[in-house]
């Protein structure tokens, strides 16, 4: 068997062929860091991180390499609204980054490069390209000229006809073609800044991960990823720039999710109806959050309601009860039934849709559907008058397999100390704004994990049950 995936550079689904064998160079676009991730921002999260997980599932080492935009327009003017300086806001949305991540199960990244940190790759590349005249300075600014890149527009599918068409000069912008894009900003006064050959200024948002990608992988790699809304203009104007550098090809594969609608409507913020995963998370389990992103193709659009997280909640806990009972059985069990050739078969073969599934453009909906078939004759097996350790083991290790892969959770996990001493001081806060419902959900999850709360008139303590 082998991987299929779907390039959007060539609109079909392709043989996936790694440029050194068991290997894998992987980019994945990462958020622009001013607010806390909404769960748009989480979906190319947990998505790619399913991807590398399912590589490193079929025997690849996966260099796996996702960016932090800590410098930006809309960073600048959140540090201006709260009165702090460009860093404290990106650190702090940075270290949030990290916590929902990890709550929604995604693996760090090999490398999370920041802009800030590789500003001197940054400038040599506008060098370089400035050198052979892709790129050109204007008034302190510096522009790409996209007419001179040969192919432009080939990711997204447009000419440059009908790109033209639709493009226009911003009021100060001094470009030569309105088809141009920016490599490099003349800093503003009192803004953050960096020297250059051109003066004080700051990157172009696309400059920046097509100079990470080189520092960190090289000049061409295997896949380039990202969110649907990324395809066009930061992905096409990447491969302008890194092609026009490097004369390579930037990436082999491009791959890209898509979109999360809220409640039948397009997710935007000028509508305000975006969902921040640092709220929801608080609703409802980070493990419910990411099943409900896993259980459908990447590709596909997907409708977030508190409906549908309810829904996915339900689909989970038959899972784990699952799971929990055949483990249950297992510490009951000794005994080599007769049987055990007839369900280590059902097992396997399930194993292989599982992978088939996978296989076929990471089609997770139909692998999250064959768990569930492996539910269903894991509970037949249990219904069996003898059981064996040989078949309730191989059910178990065929559930850890699949749950890797999607990075889900099925054991029990105790908490630490400094998560119960996180989930009390939340209460606590939930308490003082009255809001007597989640403190009251906090005190019921701890006692599902044990933990049973005590408050007395020195504060809360806690013990385990």
């Amino acid at each position: 068997m082998a991987i299929q995936l779907y390039n959007t550079l060539t609109r079909q689904k392709e043989l996936f062929q790694p440029m050194e064998e068991g290997k894998i160079k992987m980019y994945v676009c990462g958020p622009t860091v001013y607010n806390y991730i909404h769960i748009g921002n989480a979906r190319p999260a947990v998505v790619f991180d399913m991807v590398r997980r399912y590589f490193e599932y079929r025997g690849y080492d996966v260099q796996y390499v996702s960016n932090f935009t800590d410098v930006d327009d809309k960073i600048i003017k959140a540090a201006e609204e709260m009165g702090e300086d460009v860093t404290t806001i990106a650190e702090r949305f940075i270290e949030a980054y990290y916590e929902d991540t990890r709550a929604l199960g995604v693996k760090a990244a090999d490398e999370h490069p920041r802009v800030t940190d590789t500003m001197p790759e940054i400038i040599e590349f506008i060098e370089r390209l400035v050198e052979k005249g892709y790129a050109y300075a204007s008034s302190g600014d510096v522009y790409f000229r996209t007419r001179k890149f040969d192919g432009y527009g080939k990711l997204s599918h447009q000419s440059i006809d009908d790109l033209q068409s639709g493009s226009r000069v911003q009021v100060g912008e001094k470009k030569e073609d309105p088809l141009d894009f920016v490599l490099w900003k003349t800093a503003k006064e009192g803004e953050i800044s960096w020297d250059s050959n051109w003066g004080k200024g700051r990157p172009g948002w696309h400059i920046e991960c097509s100079a990470m990608v080189k520092k960190y992988l090289g000049d061409t790699i295997d896949i380039h990823a990202g969110g649907q809304d990324l395809s066009f203009p930061h992905h096409e104007n990447e491969i302008a720039q890194s092609e026009a550098l490097n004369d390579k090809k930037m990436a082999n594969y491009w791959i890209h999710n898509g979109y999360i609608n809220i409640d039948n409507e397009k997710m935007s913020k000028s509508l305000g109806n975006f969902i921040l995963v640092h709220d929801i998370i608080r609703q409802f389990s980070p493990d419910v959050v990411r099943f409900f992103i896993v259980n459908a193709h990447y590709r596909s659009p997907i409708n977030f309601s508190d409906d549908q997280l309810t829904s996915a909640a339900s689909s989970l806990e038959r899972i784990k009860t699952t799971y929990l009972n055949i483990t249950h059985r297992l510490a009951e069990t000794a005994e080599l039934g007769e049987e055990s050739e007839k369900w280590l078969t059902e097992i396997k073969d399930h194993q292989e849709r599982f992978i088939e599934a996978m296989d076929d453009d990471f089609n997770s909906a139909n692998a999250v559907s064959i768990m569930f078939d492996l539910v269903r004759v894991a509970n037949q097996y249990l219904q069996e008058k003898h059981t064996t350790s040989t078949i309730l083991q191989a059910f178990l290790d065929k559930f850890d397999d699949m749950a890797f892969v999607l990075g889900l959770q099925l054991s029990e996990e105790s908490l630490l100390d400094e998560q119960v001493e996180k989930l009390i001081e939340e209460r606590i806060e939930a308490r003082k704004n009255r809001d007597f419902a989640r403190a009251d959900k906090i005190r019921d999850e701890l006692k599902e994990k044990d933990i049973i709360l005590e408050d007395t008139p020195q504060g809360t303590r806690w013990k385990r049950g």
